[in-house]
């Protein structure tokens, strides 16, 4: 099995075969930041898909037996607002051409004015934590290696 860097190589440089040299050189100067804020990507969609199957588990309840509990009902409402935030943000990415520029400052503007945009899975601010602890630690190593 390939190391984790030579398959990101691997990705890069069929990137830049193609013509993204601009893109690859950010994605490599901003390495780090990059492969955080994917993976935090995926963590929470998983969050996220996790969270819709327990809302659709509640809904089969509620559907079968005609009652569910004050606690299950608010989680349920709480994740069909999620899932229609989900809908609502992802189909101008596949309709409107350069939403993608549009949206990061979309939900910036709302948040400011007290609207959340995101899905709940989304909105802690995890991204900016482990950028940090990144950052931090990235320091801490080149100050290591300029003492030694």
């Amino acid at each position: 099995m390939p190391k984790k860097d030579e398959w990101l190589n691997n990705e890069l440089a069929h990137l830049e075969k193609k013509g993204e040299k601009v893109f690859v050189t950010k994605l490599k100067s901003n390495k780090d930041k990059s492969v955080m804020a994917v993976q935090l990507f995926f963590e929470n969609l998983g969050k996220e898909a996790k969270e819709t199957q327990v809302a659709s588990k509640i809904m089969v309840r509620y559907m079968r037996d005609g009652e569910i509990s004050k606690d299950e009902e608010k989680e349920l409402k709480s994740q069909l607002a999620d899932i229609f935030k989900a809908v609502g943000l992802g189909i101008p990415f596949v309709l409107i051409p350069g939403a993608s520029l549009i949206l990061p400052l979309l939900v910036k503007i709302a948040q400011k004015r007290g609207i959340q945009l995101l899905p709940t899975a989304f909105t802690e601010n995890k991204l900016k934590d482990k950028v940090k602890a990144a950052e931090d630690a990235k320091k801490l190593n080149e100050s290591n290696e300029s003492n030694s």
